[in-house]
């Protein structure tokens, strides 16, 4: 009876993990819950704790990455130090505060680092999300066919509409000036005015896709860093209606090119000058800085300024705080966090 009433409330502990397969509730509180003293409960979450995947039902960060070492070769005394009392360190990137506290070299730092960083710390992700999957059926179809761009509006999620051949043969029937034929002739006007609506929002996102591949025609090309900025306003002027028009054809809908799904609000893109009318949108410099820190020293990672001075030598105008803004957007740290020893 006791081993079933403990294998329930392991039942019952692992259905209050998180979806990052965090213990959340305290030992007291699952004792009060399952009435069952909270040593029992204790014991019952250390066995939870072997289980699968490693790190599994621990409390905090600390408590999951001491999971993980059991049983691995990483797991040596300056390890458990560092987890221990340093893992804002870790954080920051401060491995000379950590080699000096924990007596190693730098360089054995860096490695017991590394080290630390293959660990999950978040075990329960990888079962599952917390959320539900999202499936995008785009609104447009670009496709490039012998050479040329081709935009196809999908309507097969909007119904065909059509007036009623019942009501048609009525209004035939019906005298045209009585109520009943007024009536009748009032709610077809409605109908036609409904599908013609319809066809021209349709028409109306085919203009606006159609303008954007022309003005991104160097980005379908050649990618990326090759994206343009651009305005609603500058789709608007192009194919002759208001601002307010493109921003609601194109609100929540997805584009399918031949370089992946977007938003098509993805191709609306504030930019820094480069000299020429058209400047440079903030998507291609971050593909740029992107590339400049992929291949820069480790050990002497580069400064938002230097980063800023090497795109102004070709020819890009950017600030030291726009480069810092637009690294922080890309979640690249700052070169003191990059720095390797």
């Amino acid at each position: 009876e006791m081993r079933e009433s403990c294998r329930q409330a392991g039942r019952y502990i692992i259905e209050c993990l998180d979806e990052t397969g965090y213990l959340t509730q305290t030992e007291e509180e699952l004792g009060a819950h399952l009435d069952m003293h909270p040593d029992r409960i204790h014991n019952i979450i250390r066995l939870l704790q072997t289980f699968e995947p490693a790190g599994v039902a621990a409390r905090d960060l600390k408590e999951c990455l001491m999971l993980q070492l059991t049983g691995k070769d990483l797991d040596t005394p300056e390890i458990r130090q560092i987890i221990e009392n340093h893992l804002e360190d870790l954080a920051a990137n401060r491995l000379g505060l950590i080699a000096r506290k924990v007596g190693v070299s730098v360089h054995r730092a860096q490695e017991l680092a590394d080290a630390i960083r293959t660990l999950e710390p978040k075990p329960g992700r990888q079962f599952g999300s917390g959320q539900a999957n999202r499936y995008i059926i785009p609104d447009v179809i670009v496709e490039k066919v012998s050479g040329e761009y081709i935009v196809t509006v999908n309507n097969s999620r909007v119904p065909r509409l059509m007036v009623s051949p019942y009501y048609r043969r009525v209004l035939k029937t019906s005298e045209k000036d009585s109520s009943e034929g007024q009536f009748l002739t009032d709610r077809l006007n409605s109908a036609l005015w409904l599908i013609k609506s319809i066809e021209q929002r349709s028409q109306t996102i085919y203009n606006v896709v159609g303008s954007i591949v022309r003005h991104q025609m160097e980005y379908f090309e050649k990618g990326q860093k090759h994206l343009k900025p651009l305005t609603l306003k500058k789709i608007a002027d192009d194919i002759g209606i208001h601002e307010s028009t493109v921003s609601r054809s194109i609100s929540g809908k997805y584009i399918q090119t031949p370089r992946g799904v977007f938003e098509i609000k993805y191709f609306f893109t504030s930019g820094v000058s480069d000299g020429s009318a058209e400047g440079v949108a903030s998507g291609s410099v971050k593909a740029l800085i992107k590339e400049i820190v992929a291949e820069e020293n480790a050990a002497q990672p580069l400064s938002d300024q230097i980063i800023s001075e090497m795109l102004q030598a070709r020819g890009i105008d950017i600030s030291r705080r726009t480069v810092a803004k637009y690294r922080e957007e890309m979640g690249i740290p700052s070169s003191s966090r990059r720095k390797r020893y």
